[in-house]
């Protein structure tokens, strides 16, 4: 378990230089009571390990800037990946607080050793456009989500993706989460395109999305609470981390056959390979025995593919 007892610890990402696993998450100072308050005061930090459960923290990635900027409120949820000329890029969410609301865009660092990173002076790269996505102006969302940045390389070699936490302009209020897509040649310019899902597939938003192929099978990994599903869906669950069938990395992907692999006493999944070659889930602990918010981050759960579905052997299995 990794846990900081001056703070609480939830969303996180992974990189792997070849010797150690970097660890990239979000924390915030236990001081603010209110762990609602976390998401406005969250910084990026930053720690190591050779086997994904003995963790060694290390200097902070990231923290908000100075106002005005895109971040100027807090750094939320990305990825790591590396170029070809061996710089690393950090992806990670901007939030700002607009008069109408709070707006999130995507921006990068760059670093050549994992340790140092240094903003780009191109921030932000991509942003919500009304053309396919929801903006504030429709009014129907708490908050402009367009969050959570998923990168990986085109697997035919044309360039890279990513994969944004998006909501589609059609539907109900919550129903209407969708895959946001962006694309680039060169990981530092980016052109935004329409999303590779439509709105009405029961969840309002898709968190922390991660796609990845697991013993050959492809699967879209995302998370998401009840109190952000269609109200359908959300009868029957409180939510969790859930698998979605792929027929590739870039789609189609059946959202609405989704698949609980935790209920909501863990969020925000990450899968990652472990030096053996298993595949295991990473989760953050979120809900305690009495519902109160936990703020730690769980060792590793084993997984495997079954009849082309993920499946987690894991105590808090909701299905």
């Amino acid at each position: 378990m990794f846990a900081l007892p001056e703070a609480w610890v939830w969303d996180f990402w992974f990189a792997d230089d070849g010797e150690r696993h970097h660890m990239f998450f979000l924390y915030a100072s236990r001081a603010l009571h209110d762990p609602d308050a976390r998401h406005y005061r969250a910084s990026i930090g930053h720690a190591v390990s050779e086997d994904l459960v003995h963790w060694t923290r290390v200097t902070d990635a990231l923290v908000r800037a100075d106002a005005p900027a895109f971040d100027d409120l807090a750094t939320w949820t990305g990825s790591v990946v590396r170029h070809p000329d061996g710089t690393w890029f950090l992806f990670y969410t901007g939030s700002t607080l607009t008069a109408a609301g709070n707006v999130q865009r995507i921006g990068y660092a760059t670093s050549s050793d994992l340790m140092t990173w240094h903003r780009s002076p191109d921030n932000p790269v991509l942003e919500a456009d009304p053309r396919w996505y929801e903006t504030l102006a429709d009014g129907q969302w708490h908050d402009e989500a367009f969050r959570d940045p998923w990168v990986f390389r085109d697997p035919d070699g044309d360039g890279w993706h990513m994969l944004v936490t998006a909501r589609g302009r059609t539907g109900p209020a919550d129903d209407r989460g969708v895959v946001g897509h962006a694309w680039s040649p060169d990981l530092r310019s980016w052109e935004l395109r329409p999303p590779l899902t439509e709105p009405g597939q029961g969840f309002g938003q898709l968190e922390v999305m991660q796609v990845e192929n697991v013993d050959g099978v492809p699967v879209l990994l995302f998370s998401c609470l009840a109190q952000d599903m269609a109200q359908e869906r959300s009868r029957t669950t409180t939510g969790g981390v859930w698998a979605a069938p792929a027929a590739s990395a870039l789609g189609p992907f059946d959202v609405g056959a989704a698949r609980q692999l935790t209920d909501s006493s863990r969020y925000s999944g990450r899968l990652v390979r472990r030096r053996d070659g298993q595949w295991v889930l990473l989760a953050f602990d979120h809900d305690g025995p009495g519902g109160e918010f936990v703020g730690t981050i769980g060792d590793p759960i084993p997984v495997a593919t079954s009849d082309g579905l993920l499946t987690a052997e894991a105590a808090h299995t909701a299905c």
